[in-house]
Order: C-alpha cells, then structure tokens, then sequence
C-alpha cells in the first residue's frame, strides 16, 4: 500500500469503499506540506479482537507518518499545536530513530504525559539513541521546567548508555552520567535565574507603584488649596494634613501581598533576619527548590566524575536524580560509602564494584551499608584486591562481617565476585543468605573441593538459573560434587559456563551425562579447555541432545594449533598460543561439526562457535 492514498483527498471514498469495516473518523489528516497525521489509532487498539489485521497496518502507516513529519524541522511550528498527545511517542521513536535532535527538542519541551521512558530494550538490529539526541532529550527537559504545557514528572532512562565501541556516535555510561549530573545543576541555576528575574520584576512594580502613590499625594496636595476661601484657611489646613498623612500611610496591595517602601522593606528584613537579592527578599537559609522532575537512569561513576555526581545528589533543584543501577571503577571505600549515604533507597537494583582496592576491611565497610536498599537484588564485586591466601592480622573478623553485611541484604539474587581468591570461604559467605541465589558467578575465585561440595548441598543449588566456575581448576575430585549440583539445577540452570577449568577428555566425558540431564540449558560456554577432537565430538554430540540448547561456545581442539603445545596446557597457554595457519585443518573440522547437527536436526535453531571474543554478542542475539 502506497503512501500517497493518504496524501490525495480524492482517493478517500475509494479508501472507504475498500475498508467498510473501518469508521471513516479512524484517520484524522492534516495534511502539512504534503505530510499526513495519522489520529486516534488506539480505536484500532480497542477493536483488536474483532480485526486483529488492522492492528499491525495502521501502526505500520503511523510510523511511515511520523518519519515523514520529523523529517522537516520548519513545519513544526504548525503540526505541534495540533497532535494529540496519543502520537507523541510514535514522533518520538521516529525522531530518536533517525536523529532527529531538533524535533526531539520540540517534542520534549511539551511532553503531554507525566512519564517518558527512553531507553528501554531495543528492537533487533535497533540502533542506540544518537549523542546529539540525548543531549537534545536533556535539554528539553531543562526547558520544560519552565513550560506550562509539559506535563513531565519522571524520566526514565535506564538502559539509555550504549557501552558497545563498534557503535558510532553513542553515549556511554560514564558520558551519559556526566551529562545527567550536568544538567541537574543546569536546572537548578536556570531556575535560580527564573527567581531572581520575578523578584526583579516584582522590585520594579513595587517602584512603579511608590511613584504612582506619590504622584497621587502631590496632586492632592496641588488640587487641595484650589477654589478654596482663605478664610478657612486653618481649618482646611488641618483637614489637608490629616488627609496627607492618610495618604501617607497608604498601602497598596497586589497580588494578596502589601507592597511598601524599599527603604521601609528594608527595615523589616534587617529586623526579621532576611536579606534582599537583586531587589528580592528571601530567608538566609532558603527552602529547597519543590521537585517537578525525578530522573532514573543507571549510572557509572569513577574518581574523574565522582565530584560532579556528590554536587548534583546533593543539589536541591527541580530535577532529582536516581539510581537504578550503580556502576562504580576505581574509588576507595570511604568515597563509596559516601555516594550510597546520598542515594534514594527505593530506587538501587544493582550494585557493581569494579577494580577497587577495597580488601576484606573494605568490603566489611559497605556491605553493612547496602542493607537500607530493600529492592537491592544485584551485588558484583569485581578485581577488588582481595586475596586470602595470605592470612593476615583481622582477617577472620573481618570475613565474618562480610558474611553478616550479606546476610543482611534480604532481596539479593545475583551475586558475582570475580577475582577475589576466597579459597575454602564459600560456606561462610552464602550461608548467610536468606533468600537463595538465581545467579552466581564465581569466576577466579579459587574454589576448592570444600566449596563445591557445600555448594552442591546448599539451597541456592535448585534456584541457580545462571552460573559461572569459569578459571577454578577442576579435576577428579570435583566431580562428584558437580554431577551432584548440575542434577540438583537440572530444572532451573538456564546458561552454564566451564571456561578455563582444565577439562580435559576423561573429565568431560564424566560430566557429559549429567549436563545432558539439564532440560532448561540455553547457553553453555567451554572454551580454554584442552580437548581433543574426539572430546569435542562428544561434547557437540551431548550438546546437541539438549532440546532447549541455543549456544555451544566450543574450545578450539588441541588438532588446530601449532606443534609444541604442553600435554596438558593451561587456559593461558591456550589463550596465547597460536593456531595452525593451514585452514584444511580447521575447514574439516567444522565439517564434522556441521554434519552433526545435520544428522541431529539441530542446524538451524543450534549455533556453535568457538569465538571467544564475539560469544557474548551472540548470545544476545539468540536470547
């Protein structure tokens, strides 16, 4: 279907004629430069049931429409004032679609709902939003706070920040964050310049009105000798003096306010305590500006942005900002401690601590300091310099303060600690949850049999829904508590990750019959293990049996690389060691590998890669 039937006022009856189910009033035109408005098209919503064909055609057109009308910034001024407020977010897809700042601008500033959510998740092959656009979306913001027409009272912004390089012209989450801290004090001086500019226009008509008053006591006094005898002189004086003072004393009230004197204004301020700004009165300690707007997005803070945040969570202006997830790079505890005490605590979700020099004190510090955020479900501690496998002076307190700030946290989920090396510690950190865990991920931890073994019997193992042993050496004698974790998990383990655990064929090949008990895998990732063909063979073989297995991130077979390979390689070794350049070898290996799945049935619904680099993209994409 063409556009054009809706940009030529004579085809509309053949348009009625061809949908006589559709009531004519469904499509309102306006027709703008040869551009169409598509109104009121949540009939069609309304009627779905009864024509569920209609549904997907008219938003089809109201996206083709809004394209048109963003595309051309100078018909704005006439097409705003008569939108309804049904297709302002269409307008807005369209023009964050395809960067479209100035319209975004327009839209904003008048935002005719009390909610905007910009940044939710993305359409498949959906671009993040254009770094001019969200600048363009922060800006109206701020202008709006000054529009009677813009009805905004929160923005939502989480999941805004594009941390993917490839992408071009992105805002990252550090960059977004700055922005945001940026025009949180941006609102509050523009609405400081907005009070000074009414005080100063209410300091003008104060003046304007003492002139006007004495211009009226002159007149009295010129008008009040005129015509009259000289002598009843003494009498009409005295009545011209009373009358004088009256006038005098007069005050003139506008607004619900008495307006007098500057000099007299004065006097009761320096009396009352209060001092005059540019011609205004206000309280040496004034009120907080009234909150219109409240901000959540996720933020990302490091010590290069960690004094703009501090100065815009404390900034008492028109825009609040909140948090829903935190993610904080290279900041001492103490400087952490003090950015929770300044969050909203209804609003954390998540909790992600990156390259931090925090150590067993420091974490003992803020564990205890997450327990006042009731809807905290993520906590990731990442490279925060903890290592126990030096015993030092307080350790073991400190570790139990740990234990009791976790335990502390009721609605926690997700925990991921990676690169703490808590060897034979696993019992004392998760037996202190209350609630069990959906997600753990214990990457470089140095798991030993001990904390397997608890592992395996505790209550997290049945809930687990993602989990991750990746760079902890397993061998014999950790296996029976993984044949017994996997079968506890088997209804709920959703995506798997045995990377770097020294797998070899033997070792698979004992945990092959118990990962294929696991109904609910979609993601299982073993790259940097040492397997030969045949091993991989038998992994593919397993792995296609799993009916609900989407990825296979494989390990390169030791066939591929080039001679001089340790028997038995670590993941590092493998990591850095280089291929075999030949291709013939690599060619027939991805032969078998697709004949497999071929004989299996699994060829189109099964991907298998052994890309270490790209996995985590696809497996979004197959999410």
């Amino acid at each position: 279907m063409k556009f054009d039937v809706f940009q030529t006022d004579s085809l509309s009856p053949k348009w009625k004629t061809t949908f006589p189910l559709w009531p004519y009033h469904l499509f309102t035109r306006s027709c703008l430069r040869g551009k169409c408005m598509l109104k009121h098209y949540f009939w069609t919503k309304q009627h779905s049931i009864f024509y569920p064909h209609c549904i997907t055609m008219v938003l089809s057109l109201v996206n083709i429409c809004a394209k048109e009308v963003v595309s051309d910034h100078s018909s704005s001024p006439c097409w705003l004032g008569s939108v309804p407020r049904e297709l302002y977010g269409p307008l807005l897809e369209a023009a964050f679609t395809y960067c479209r700042p100035l319209a975004i601008g327009e839209l904003v500033q008048r935002w005719p709902e009390r909610t905007l959510a910009v940044g939710r998740k993305r359409r498949p092959g959906q671009s993040p939003p254009n770094r001019l656009c969200v600048q363009a979306l922060l800006l109206a913001v701020v202008r709006g706070l000054a529009d009677k027409r813009c009805a905004l009272q929160v923005l939502d912004l989480c999941g805004l920040q594009c941390e993917d390089e490839c992408v071009e012209d992105s805002m990252g989450g550090w960059s977004l964050t700055v922005a945001l801290c940026s025009t949180v004090l941006q609102a509050k001086v523009a609405v400081q310049k907005g009070v000074r500019k009414e005080g100063e226009r209410e300091r003008k008509r104060g003046l304007e009105t003492e002139r006007n008053r004495d211009s009226a006591i002159k007149r009295d006094r010129g008008s009040g000798g005129r015509g009259k005898q000289v002598e009843k002189g003494s009498e009409e004086g005295e009545d011209k003096g009373v009358k004088v003072d009256r006038l005098r004393d007069l005050r003139v009230e506008e607004e619900g306010e008495v307006v007098i004197g500057v000099r007299r204004r004065m006097e009761i301020q320096k009396r009352n305590g209060t001092v005059d700004l540019n011609g205004g009165s206000g309280d040496l300690d004034p009120d907080p500006e009234p909150i219109l707007v409240h901000v959540c997005a996720d933020l990302f803070v490091n010590a290069r942005s960690w004094e703009r945040m501090r100065g815009a969570l404390t900034s008492q202006g028109p825009l609040r900002l909140h948090c829903r997830h935190l993610r904080v790079e290279e900041l001492q505890a103490p400087s952490i401690a003090a950015l929770l005490s300044l969050l909203p605590e209804q609003g954390l979700l998540g909790l992600d601590i990156r390259y931090s020099s925090l150590g067993v004190s420091g974490l003992a510090l803020l564990l205890p300091l997450l327990a006042p955020f009731p809807h905290l479900s993520s906590l990731k501690l990442h490279y925060c310099n903890l290592d126990l496998h030096r015993t030092l002076p307080g350790q073991e307190v400190a570790l139990k303060d740990m234990s009791k700030g976790l335990g502390g946290l009721k609605g926690l989920r997700q925990l991921s600690l990676t690169a703490l090396r808590l060897p034979g510690h696993l019992r004392l950190l998760l037996s202190s949850l209350s609630q069990p865990l959906e997600v753990l991920e214990l990457p470089y931890l140095s798991l030993t049999p001990a904390d397997l073994a608890y592992l395996s019997c505790s209550p997290h193992a049945s809930s687990l829904q993602r989990l991750d042993l990746s760079e902890n050496r397993l061998d014999m004698s950790t296996l029976p508590s993984l044949r017994r974790l996997f079968s506890q998990a088997a209804l709920s383990l959703s995506q798997l990750s045995l990377c770097g655990c020294g797998l070899s064929d033997s070792l698979l090949g004992t945990l092959l019959p118990s990962l294929s008990c696991c109904r609910a895998l979609q993601s299982l990732r073993l790259a940097l293990n040492p397997l030969s063909l045949t091993g991989l063979l038998s992994l593919v073989r397993t792995a296609a049996g799993i009916p609900t297995l989407r990825l296979l991130l494989y390990p390169n077979p030791l066939e591929e690389y080039e001679a001089g390979l340790p028997p038995v390689p670590s993941s590092a070794q493998l990591l850095d060691w280089p291929l075999a350049e030949e291709g013939e070898i690599r060619e027939a290996i991805l032969f078998q590998l697709e004949e497999l799945l071929r004989q299996s049935g699994r060829s189109s619904d099964l991907f298998l890669t052994s890309d270490l680099l790209n996995f985590t993209k696809d497996l979004l994409e197959v999410e």
